[in-house]
């Protein structure tokens, strides 16, 4: 699971949009489950402390996560310590999410410092804050999407018209994208009902798996490891979103964090990006040691790990990166207007690099960009 950004080219090994407006109806779900659920408070136990024990400007620093393998920078950088190392006296106090609403909500009212969040809900928040309380500070995961078939009903794409294929939720991340895709081939489905020459089934991924064993879904344009579950159940891959892509990247996780607090600590956002940059490098260097850690880490925070036959496929599907593809982000934006689920959003100032910027540039590894979307 390589990382992007960086100073040497490795092999890839494979490791939305909606802001908050009339048009969309209901909350807008992260890049990993589109569920409902509330934050889970269990996790809540603060992280120990850096060994240096250097003091920065502030004595905790809270930082959001999802228990999805497309948040592998933050379970991994928390469960091996690497972002703690960083942070020296500093503590971490982790907090994890299932829905990407209730992260945005936790952000803009104060609750949390720093999120690991995918491109829906971050633009959701963006537009909803009118601009004014949080910044993407860096990229954190690209890829981890597929279409996955019942292979007795569908053989081929063509197959997909006339089919029910389920995406997590309305104007998601996924949802945006298949919502795309199916214009691509030319077929009409209504936005806002799902139903057209192809019936998108709007379904908890938590629960897609069981739709599918009884038959209600034909297929799935989901993300890991929602993916692999389903292949394990019988599925196949028929499509990776990744290929869909030109140069085979798009942003599916970033780093954000709360405008009040980067210009109170940054310090402190210096020491967490420093922590994320070297995690991606362990993740990269360590594939197999990181998928390891990753399920540990899920373990943990759900009292149960992904079985062999799901994490194994699924885990090298999943690109860490630095980079937060902006030009991505915009893109899928785009589709979203087209798909006629959005107005056309203001993501000027979204970004804001500086700080990760310096921290490539202290490592020895190329810049990123911000697509003409940064903060001036």
């Amino acid at each position: 699971m390589p990382a992007t950004g960086t100073a040497r080219k490795t092999p890839r090994r494979g490791v939305v949009v909606a802001a908050a407006l009339p048009l969309l109806i209901g909350a807008l779900a992260s890049c990993g489950y589109g569920s409902d659920a509330e934050k889970d408070k269990s996790a809540d136990k603060p992280a120990p402390a850096g060994a240096e024990g250097k003091k920065l400007s502030a004595p905790e620093v809270r930082i959001g996560y999802f228990p999805n393998l497309t948040h592998a920078t933050a379970l991994v950088g928390i469960q091996e310590g690497l972002i703690a190392k960083e942070l020296g006296a500093t503590t971490i106090k982790p907090q994890t999410f299932n829905a990407g609403p209730s992260e945005i909500e936790a952000l803009n009212g104060g609750s949390l410092d720093i999120g690991f969040i995918g491109p829906s809900p971050s633009i959701n928040g963006y537009v909803k804050s009118k601009s004014t309380n949080l910044r993407i500070i860096s990229g954190s995961a690209s890829g981890g999407v597929k279409l996955v078939v019942n292979p007795d009903k569908i053989k081929t794409l063509d197959d997909i018209k006339g089919k029910k294929i389920a995406t997590p939720q309305k104007g998601n991340t996924q949802d945006v994208a298949f919502l795309n895709w199916i214009g691509t081939k030319g077929w009409n489905v209504d936005p806002e009902s799902g139903k057209g020459d192809v019936s998108v089934v709007r379904t908890d991924n938590k629960v897609t798996p069981d739709a599918y064993k009884q038959g209600s879904i034909d297929g799935a344009w989901v993300p890991e490891p929602t993916a692999s579950k389903l292949v394990s159940e019988g599925a196949k891959v028929l499509l990776d979103e990744t290929d869909l892509w030109p140069d085979k990247k798009f942003v599916i996780t970033n780093v954000i964090v709360s405008q009040k607090f980067l210009k109170e600590h940054p310090d402190v956002v210096e020491a967490v990006l420093t922590g994320t940059v070297k995690t991606n490098d362990w993740i990269n260097a360590n594939p197999d040691k990181a998928k390891a850690s990753a399920n540990a880490a899920l373990k943990t925070l759900g009292g149960k790990a992904l079985d062999p036959k799901v994490i194994d496929p699924a885990w090298p599907s999943i690109l860490v990166t630095d980079d937060p593809l902006a030009s991505t982000l915009k893109t899928e934006s785009d589709w979203a207007v087209k798909a006629k689920l959005i107005q056309e959003p203001d993501l000027t100032g979204i970004y804001d690099l500086k700080i990760l910027n310096k921290v490539l540039k202290a490592a020895g590894k190329p810049e990123v960009s911000d697509a003409g979307l940064g903060a001036k």
